[in-house]
């Protein structure tokens, strides 16, 4: 298991599964609202990594979300998928799909829960078997992505 300013990562590279976790300081709420809207683009990405600048989303089961944006490097990506659950506060599931690569399809999770601290964020990040290298690299993304909506909320006072 990694550690980044409290984001964990591990993943299972047999199984093709990401499980990403942190604590934050905000109720569920604003969590949820932070992963779930074009807020997105305040806290998505940093200009030595990458940054979402536009996030379009149909928030409802079988509504597509959205998110486009620029590397480092200068090179635009995108991402893109269909809701499958919404429970606000406390679980949002989407397919995911980037337009690098093989264009694999794969199921996020974010799961939600209210704790004396604030929330636990948990993501699970599924559809990697067989795709060892894809597996491994999220898994290294969602401690940095995780990290990114923490310190956001963290300073926009929650």
């Amino acid at each position: 298991m990694k550690t980044s300013n409290g984001a964990r990562a591990l993943a299972d590279l047999d199984e093709g599964l990401i499980l990403a976790a942190i604590t934050i300081a905000a109720p569920p709420e604003r969590v949820f609202r932070a992963i779930a809207s074009d807020e997105i683009t305040k806290w998505w990405g940093s200009d030595q990594v990458y940054r979402v600048t536009r996030w379009t989303s149909d928030l409802r089961v079988g509504g597509s979300w959205r998110s486009e944006g620029v590397g480092a490097d200068g090179t635009a990506f995108s991402v893109q998928g269909e809701y499958l659950e919404i429970d606000p506060p406390r679980k949002l599931v989407q397919t995911w799909s980037y337009d690098w690569g093989d264009k694999l399809v794969t199921k996020l999770t974010y799961r939600i829960s209210a704790i004396p601290e604030g929330v636990k964020l948990v993501v699970r990040h599924e559809g990697f078997k067989g795709r060892r290298e894809d597996c491994a690299s999220h898994e290294k993304g969602w401690e940095t992505v995780l990290t990114w909506l923490s310190n956001y909320l963290t300073r926009t006072g929650a």
